[in-house]
């Protein structure tokens, strides 16, 4: 089988004069710098081709399922994960449930604890017969490849990497060197998250895989939110996983190994996998997850899924090779006509919040014509990396406001509602949730952000579905989020009063009002002024 071509031809469209020099000069460097400590992948391994189970209503989950949709044909079921702990729980049970197949792709695995339990889950369907396909983008896969290998040794159990660096090992000079040389490619990421059980039940939503995720994190947890979906739409969501898999892109684990892994590596992995799982049986967080009863529900058929007219949205996995094609259109196709028919009310959730030109013209027409426009983002205390993406967001927060958008940024430290802990919280959190809902009746949920990332770079799949009953919970969802006590209201100031933007809050009972970013240090607001100021648009 020859080399997939298009790793090596979305990097070398023709460019000219000192741009094209100066990137032939860094690759080449990339080769030199990395000779003697690497060697090319095989990317001729085999790749064999597989789809979805076909037949799903054949299976335990799908007689569940129809059962519970019974009386909705052609709708699909939907029910909203907003905890980690019942996203985890749900994860593990969809494994446990599982007789035909396991469908996983992600952004991010990580190596802790709630992953390494999952796949413990994952594994042990493997060995009673559950073919098990697990695709990862690369960027977080770098240095994994002997682990990744040694699960993909066990028998049913298949991974591919997505969109991979040539130059293997942790990140180090020569993946920096590569990606200088070939950023055209390796800046573009695949972003989708799923979990696939028999073609039958499926998560689809902002969740990778970590402790971060599913509120296990002894430091900061991740406010994100996720969809079980079941029904006519799963079989969409596979058709998506089926295209990825079986695309150029998305490379057998085997071709980074030289040495595959014998008996003895085998034996050891699972060892260890028992071993982290029977230290985890006597944590607090163990406890309040066997308390919920969450699994057991999902399996005897006691979760009650809400009827919706449902459909799978996913970029096509050329999307990564940079043809201006297909990019935009997949999203913006299916949505624009939905917002821009709003009624009453359109509410938007992303970490990063980077509205195009065309966007801020979208929502302020939205808004003088009287449709209230509601936006949840991180605050400059509460984004997870170096604030770039907000500072693009400050940019434009002027524009937003004035035009009678409302703006919530989240409190980095926010409360429940009883205003008590719960095993696994933490004492920070970011938001991680991207959703969109249109007159509480449409509802976007997937793993797109609203910035150029996801619009122009990394693909991205979501769900789409109607339902008043199931846009109504994201609405009181949304209230809870907006809370003074666990998000700041953003406001311009009145004049003659105050200067400037104005961040609102609540702390004991008392409105707080803030002049900057609150709770953000000094040198963190220094650094966002000046990437607003400084950083190229195309960079956020």
């Amino acid at each position: 089988m020859a080399p997939p071509r298009a790793l090596y031809s979305a990097g070398q469209q023709a460019r000219s004069g000192l741009h094209h020099r100066i990137r032939s000069v860094v690759a080449a460097l990339c080769l030199v710098a990395t000779a003697a400590a690497c060697t090319t992948p095989r990317l001729d391994v085999p790749r064999p081709f597989s789809e979805a189970w076909p037949r799903p209503e054949e299976t335990t989950l799908g007689r569940e399922f129809a059962k519970e949709l019974a009386g909705h044909p052609g709708q699909s079921g939907v029910y909203p994960l907003a905890s980690g702990m019942e996203a985890f729980t749900l994860r593990a049970s969809l494994a446990e449930s599982a007789e035909r197949t396991l469908d996983l792709q992600y952004y991010i695995v990580q190596a802790d604890a709630t992953t390494q339990l999952l796949l413990y889950r994952v594994l042990r369907a493997a060995h009673r017969g559950v073919r098990v396909r697990l695709l990862i983008d690369d960027l977080y896969a770098l240095g994994k490849d002997f682990d990744l290998a040694t699960f993909s040794a066990y028998t049913n159990i298949e991974v591919r990497v997505f969109n991979p660096f040539l130059r293997r090992g942790g990140w180090g000079l020569s993946q920096l060197l590569e990606f200088l040389g070939d950023s055209t490619r390796l800046n573009r990421r695949m972003h989708n998250k799923l979990w696939v059980a028999d073609n039958a039940g499926a998560i689809v939503g902002g969740r990778n895989l970590g402790d971060e995720y599913f509120d296990a994190h002894g430091e900061v947890n991740f406010a994100d939110l996720d969809i079980l979906a079941a029904g006519p739409v799963v079989r969409d969501i596979s058709r998506s996983f089926d295209d990825y898999w079986n695309s150029e892109w998305a490379v057998p684990i085997e071709a980074f190994v030289t040495v595959p892994p014998g008996a003895e590596q085998l034996a050891a992995f699972e060892r260890d996998l028992e071993a982290r799982l029977e230290r985890f049986r006597d944590t607090d967080y163990a406890r309040a997850l066997r308390e919920t009863r969450f699994g057991f529900r999902l399996r005897s058929g006691q979760l009650p899924l809400i009827p919706a007219n449902a459909s799978a949205l996913y970029d096509p996995p050329a999307k990564i090779s940079g043809a201006e094609a297909a990019p935009r259109q997949v999203f913006a196709s299916r949505l624009r006509p939905i917002v821009d028919a709003a009624q009453r009310e359109v509410i938007l959730i992303s970490p990063y919040f980077i509205p195009s030109e065309e966007g801020i013209a979208v929502l302020s027409t939205l808004a003088r014509r009287g449709v209230r426009v509601r936006i949840l983002t991180n605050s400059l205390a509460s984004t997870d990396y170096i604030p770039l993406a907000y500072a693009g967001y400050a940019r434009r927060r002027a524009r937003l406001l004035a035009a009678g958008l409302e703006l919530y940024e989240m409190h980095p430290e926010p409360r429940d509602a009883t205003g008590s802990g719960r095993p696994g919280a933490s004492s920070g959190a970011y938001l991680h949730t991207k959703a969109i809902v249109v007159d509480r009746r449409h509802v976007v949920i997937g793993s797109m952000n609203l910035d150029p990332r996801s619009r122009r770079d990394n693909t991205e799949v979501a769900m789409l579905l109607e339902s008043a009953e199931f846009g109504a919970r994201l609405g009181a969802l949304f209230e809870e989020a907006v809370r003074p006590t666990r998000a700041f209201r953003v406001t311009l100031a009145v004049p003659g009063e105050e200067t400037g933007i104005i961040w609102i809050s609540e702390e004991a009972g008392q409105e707080v009002r803030y002049n900057h970013e609150p709770l953000a240090g000094f040198w963190r607001r220094l650094l966002s002024k000046l990437l607003g100021a400084f950083a190229p648009e195309d960079l956020l």
